[in-house]
């Protein structure tokens, strides 16, 4: 008696395989036997039989081997593109990773470096707690120790010798009127108020007012001019609008102005009430002091006396000088 496997054996047979959209499973497998006519016929029962004979371990792994080399349907294609997109981005982002990581490690690395090559601090310092000395230990003497003793000479040689600069046998301070004691800014009228700090009027503001501005002048050629003019010559102070000559004395005066009878020094405004030495009736006259003799007797220049713009002099007497008004800074 023979069995259907040894007839399996002897004939051609073939194993097919069928499933819906592509997908297998054991119990889609079957058999075609041939016939005697030459054609096959698909027997299931059969085939059961035979996948039980020659594969009796058949399973689902196989099936899913089976799936893996049978042509993929298209939901199957998208699934693993998708599977293939999601695990590039996963590498991608792995390397990314690394490399930030890499990245991070040089730069601490280096950043260590750096921190052994910054120079050390420097040694820690000792304060010293200075005592305040009482107000008796600073001299105010006008007189201070030679220096002649103690300082050595230019001409001593490198080898150290002991020669003496030669400063004078005294460091007394003989011109203690030559050091300026006043606060004006205008440093002629400076220099003039410390000649006449005894003679000076009580409170006394050498920073008064001017009266200079640049938007008034006098007419060239007239005694105002040339007062205003000459005084700016001396670096005095005159104002640009003191009006005319017999007004000046008053305008000065009004502004600050140190004004008085007497003549003190070149620069002086000299100024003639009308009529008076041949000033005009109305208009008055000023001048310029230019000397100041041991007498009392001055020295003027003015201009327009002898034609406008014309620049002469004269002298008067102690006596003469007196009856005039005088404008100082």
């Amino acid at each position: 008696m023979r069995h259907a496997a040894s007839k399996a054996r002897r004939g051609s047979a073939a194993i097919s395989r069928s499933g819906t959209h592509g997908a297998h499973s054991a119990k889609a497998m079957h058999v075609a036997r041939p016939t005697k006519t030459g054609r096959h016929v698909a027997r299931p029962e059969a085939a059961d039989s035979m996948v039980a004979a020659v594969l009796p371990e058949v399973n689902v792994a196989l099936a899913a081997k089976l799936n893996e080399v049978a042509p993929m349907t298209r939901r199957a294609l998208r699934l693993q593109a998708k599977a293939n997109q999601r695990r590039t981005v996963m590498l991608s982002s792995t390397a990314l990773a690394a490399l930030v990581g890499t990245a991070a490690t040089a730069l601490a690395l280096t950043n260590a470096n750096r921190a052994n090559q910054l120079p050390l601090a420097d040694d820690p310092t000792t304060t010293t707690q200075i005592t305040r000395i009482g107000s008796d230990a600073a001299s105010r003497s006008e007189f201070r120790e030679s220096l002649s003793s103690t300082v050595p000479s230019a001409s001593a040689s490198d080898e150290g010798d002991n020669a003496d600069w030669n400063l004078g046998s005294s460091n007394e301070v003989t011109e203690l009127d030559n050091l300026s004691k006043s606060q004006a800014n205008n440093p002629v009228v400076a220099q003039r108020m410390d000649q006449d700090r005894d003679v000076l009027p009580e409170g006394f503001n050498p920073n008064h007012e001017t009266g200079n501005t640049p938007s008034r002048s006098y007419p060239y050629g007239q005694c105002t001019w040339w007062a205003y003019t000459r005084r700016a010559q001396l670096g005095l102070p005159t104002g640009s609008g003191f009006g005319d000559a017999r007004m000046w004395s008053s305008s000065a005066k009004a502004l600050g102005y140190w004004v008085d009878s007497t003549p003190r020094a070149q620069g002086d405004v000299v100024v003639f009430g009308p009529g008076q030495a041949g000033a005009s009736g109305y208009y008055g006259h000023v001048a310029v002091v230019e000397e100041v003799h041991k007498d009392g007797s001055i020295k003027i220049s003015e201009s327009n006396v002898k034609g406008l713009g014309v620049i002469s002099d004269r002298t008067f007497t102690a006596e003469e000088a007196a009856q005039f008004s005088y404008i100082h800074y």
